[in-house]
C-alpha cells in the first residue's frame, strides 16, 4: 500500500507529461484543450504532444509516438478514440510508463458489450504491468500547487482541500466555487469509470496526504464496500469527509449506469456507512461547499447552544425556528451576560436576549465586537450566527465603514473564541445586491470567516459541523 501511495503523488507533480490525441486545431474538450489549459495555468513541467504528422503544436515539438520521446514521461494524458486505448496502454507500459489518465470516454457507461470489454482490456493491462490508471472518461487529476489545472479553476488556488469525484462535472464545480470563496484545493482527481484506481485508492492517499486537511467526497457507487467503510471510519477521526452521494433516489441510480457504469447501491446500506464512519453526508453542491467551509474554517465546538444576531423581530423569530428545524438549540443567556446586553440595548425598538434584534450591529463594528465579547465568554454560547445587511434604500440604511478586515480579526483572534458566521442576504434577483453580496461573502471567506448567503443555509451547515465534532467525543458511535 505505500508503495501505491508512494507512486499516486506522480499523478499530481510530474515533472513531465505526454499528452497522446492532440489536433492541431482547437475545438472541444480533448487532448487540445487540456494543452492549451496547462500551458495557460503555467505548468512547469515538460509537456510532450504526440501527433501522427505535426511537428510543432502550440510552440511545442511534436512527435509522432512514445518511442520518439526523450524520455519516460512521469504522467501520460490519453485522448485517442476508445477502440484504441488499450493497445496504446500497453505499448506505453511496454516502455516503462506507469501513471495515465484517460480522458476518453466510450467504455462501460456506454452499457454495451463493447464498452464492457474494452474497459475490462484497460482494467487486465493495468494488472499485467502493475501501472496506475485513472479512468477512463474522467478529468483526471488537479493540483494548483504544481499548476497542474487544466480544468476547474485555472489556475486554482494551493489549499488544504482535497477532493475525490466519480464526476468530472461535479469535480470542476466544485473547485470552481471554493476559489470564488477564497478556499484553496491540496488535489483534486476525477476518476471516472474506475476501471483501475478507485476511490479508495485516493482516499488512502489523501488521508495520509499531509498537504490535505479537509477531504470532499463525490461516490455513485462502491465495490470495495468493506475497504471505503474502513477508510473512512479511521480518516474521519482526523480529517473531515464530507461526501455527497449520487444514485439514492430510484431514478437517480438508474442514471448512475450510463454515467460511470457503477451501481449506486441500497440506500439502507449507505445510511449505516455514514452514521457508522463519521463521514458527513450533504444533498447537494451548496450544501456540499457549506459545510466544507464550516468544518475548514472554524475551530471545534464546546456544543450546539446558537447566538443569533440579527435585526428585527420577524427575522429573529424565523432564525430561531431555522436553528431548531436544523437541530441547534437557541440557549438563554446567563443573567450577568444578559444584565450587560440591557445596558446598552434599549427597550423599545430592539430585543436584548437570545436572538438579539439589535439595528446598531449593523451600524457599529465597535458595538457588534462588544457584543461578541459577551457572547464568548458566556459558557452557555457554543456558536454565533451574525446577520448582516446590504446597505440598501430600503431598509433606510446609511452606508458603512469597510469592517471586514476588523471584525475577523477580531474573530479569529480571541482568545475566546466561538465558531462565528455570517449570513449576507443578497438573494432576491437585484444584480447590484448580488454583486455587493458575492464580494463580501467573498472577502469575509478569505479572511478566514465563513459567510453564508442565507441564514437557512448557515443553520444547517452549523448542524452538520457541530454533529460532526460531537462524535468525535463520545468513545463509541451508535452500532445499527
Amino acid at each position: 500500500m505505500k508503495d501505491l501511495r508512494k507512486d499516486l503523488s506522480n499523478f499530481f507533480y510530474p515533472k513531465s507529461i505526454a499528452i497522446a490525441g492532440v489536433s492541431q486545431k482547437s475545438g472541444g474538450l480533448g487532448g487540445r484543450s487540456f494543452l492549451e489549459k496547462y500551458l495557460e495555468a503555467g505548468f512547469k513541467g515538460r509537456i510532450y504532444p504526440l501527433h501522427p504528422q505535426a511537428k510543432e503544436i502550440l510552440g511545442l515539438p511534436a512527435y509522432p509516438s512514445l518511442r520518439e520521446l526523450p524520455e519516460v514521461p512521469d504522467l501520460i494524458m490519453i485522448a485517442l478514440p476508445a477502440e484504441i486505448v488499450p493497445t496504446f496502454l500497453e505499448e506505453s507500459a511496454k516502455l516503462g510508463a506507469k501513471c495515465f489518465h484517460i480522458l476518453t470516454a466510450g467504455f462501460a457507461e456506454l452499457g454495451t458489450e463493447e464498452g464492457r470489454l474494452l474497459e475490462e482490456k484497460v482494467r487486465a493491462i493495468g494488472e499485467k504491468y502493475s501501472i496506475n490508471i485513472i479512468g477512463p472518461n474522467c478529468m483526471g487529476p488537479y493540483c494548483p500547487a504544481s499548476h497542474l489545472t487544466a480544468w476547474g479553476a485555472i489556475p486554482g488556488k494551493k489549499g488544504e482541500l482535497g477532493v475525490i469525484s466519480q464526476s468530472g462535472g461535479i469535480t470542476q464545480r466544485l473547485t470552481e466555487y471554493a476559489f470564488s470563496l477564497g478556499l484553496g484545493v491540496s488535489k483534486a482527481v476525477s476518476i471516472g469509470n474506475a476501471a483501475c484506481l478507485d476511490t479508495t485508492d485516493f482516499l488512502a492517499y489523501l488521508g495520509e496526504d499531509e498537504d490535505t486537511k479537509i477531504i470532499a467526497l463525490y461516490i455513485e457507487g462502491a465495490e470495495k464496500g468493506r475497504l471505503l467503510f474502513s477508510l473512512a471510519r479511521d480518516i474521519a477521526k482526523k480529517k473531515p469527509i464530507v461526501v455527497l452521494k449520487g444514485g439514492k433516489s430510484e431514478r437517480g441510480s438508474l442514471t448512475v449506469g450510463s454515467h460511470t457504469g457503477k451501481m449506486a447501491g441500497q440506500r439502507v446500506l449507505w445510511e449505516a456507512f455514514f452514521r457508522q464512519t463519521r463521514a458527513v453526508e450533504v444533498t447537494n453542491i451548496n450544501d456540499w461547499i457549506d459545510t466544507i467551509l464550516a468544518l475548514h474554517l472554524l475551530p471545534p465546538p464546546p456544543g450546539d447552544g446558537v447566538f443569533i444576531i440579527g435585526g428585527g423581530g420577524g427575522n429573529s423569530i424565523v432564525f430561531a425556528d431555522l436553528c431548531d428545524l436544523a437541530g441547534l438549540k437557541v440557549p438563554v443567556f446567563q443573567p450577568e451576560s444578559l444584565e450587560k446586553l440591557k445596558s446598552f440595548v434599549p427597550a423599545a425598538g430592539s430585543i436584548a436576549g437570545n436572538p438579539l434584534d439589535f439595528w446598531e450591529t449593523y451600524l457599529s463594528t465597535k458595538r457588534l465586537t462588544e457584543i461578541l465579547n459577551i457572547a464568548y465568554h458566556d459558557p452557555n454560547i457554543h456558536l454565533v450566527i451574525i446577520d448582516r445587511l446590504i446597505p440598501r434604500r430600503a431598509y433606510h440604511s446609511p452606508e458603512v465603514a469597510d469592517y471586514v478586515l476588523e471584525l475577523s480579526h477580531f474573530i479569529t483572534h480571541h482568545p475566546r473564541r466561538k465558531p462565528t458566521v455570517f449570513t449576507v442576504d443578497y438573494d432576491g434577483g437585484d444584480l447590484g445586491l448580488i454583486e455587493k453580496g458575492a464580494s463580501l461573502r467573498r472577502r469575509f471567506c478569505e479572511a478566514g470567516v465563513p459567510a453564508y448567503p442565507s441564514f437557512e443555509r448557515a443553520a444547517f451547515a452549523l448542524s452538520r459541523f457541530v454533529n460532526y465534532h460531537l462524535s468525535l467525543t463520545r468513545e463509541k458511535l451508535p452500532l445499527y
